[in-house]
């Protein structure tokens, strides 16, 4: 039982009703986890704001689930797992890429060292060393795309802690921690 309670969206009004149509009919779903965010309009509007921005930013669509799943399992959220297995494979992941990204590795090299970027930004609380940056840069992880895997790191932790204070309940198929 979510410690949390979800905001039923018949119980809102103004603003925050016209944010929970939009996301129930750009998913086609309002997600558990969107609907305990909404407890706070700032903290839900927080989460959708950065997440629209980095779907603009360069990386694909595939490794921002390979980011997600990898941080998703480094932080063991199983509320995002399960989110974001059915996400990456719309996304065009094959379900041994999957575990890759769990893992904490990618089907490519660039991938690999995007995923790896972020466990260890979770893990290290971002102290990163020096070789550990040029470990990524080596890999073709530029300036840019170090900062937008920072970005992602930021709004993963976001959905794993919120889940894990909330104890939100699963509405996707469920997969193991």
């Amino acid at each position: 039982m979510p410690r949390i309670q979800p905001i039923r969206r018949e119980n809102t009004a103004g603003q925050l009703a016209v944010t929970l149509d939009a996301v129930k009919a750009k998913v086609g779903m309002l997600p558990n986890l969107l609907a305990t965010l909404a407890n706070s309009e700032s903290g839900l509007n927080a989460y959708l704001s950065l997440s629209e921005a980095l779907a603009g930013g360069r990386l694909t669509a595939a490794q921002r689930e390979v980011i997600a799943l990898a941080i998703g399992q480094a932080n063991k959220c199983q509320y995002c797992l399960s989110a974001h297995t059915l996400i990456s494979k719309g996304a065009g992941l094959s379900e041994p890429a999957i575990q890759a990204a769990r893992a904490g590795r990618g089907e490519s090299a660039l991938d690999s060292a995007l995923a790896g970027l972020a466990v260890k930004l979770v893990n290290q609380r971002g102290q990163l060393s020096d070789a550990d940056v040029a470990g990524a840069r080596s890999a073709g992880v530029d300036d840019g795309l170090i900062v937008e895997v920072i970005a992602h790191v930021a709004l993963n932790t976001l959905t794993n802690y919120t889940n894990h204070v909330a104890a939100t309940d699963i509405d996707f198929p469920v997969v193991p921690l």
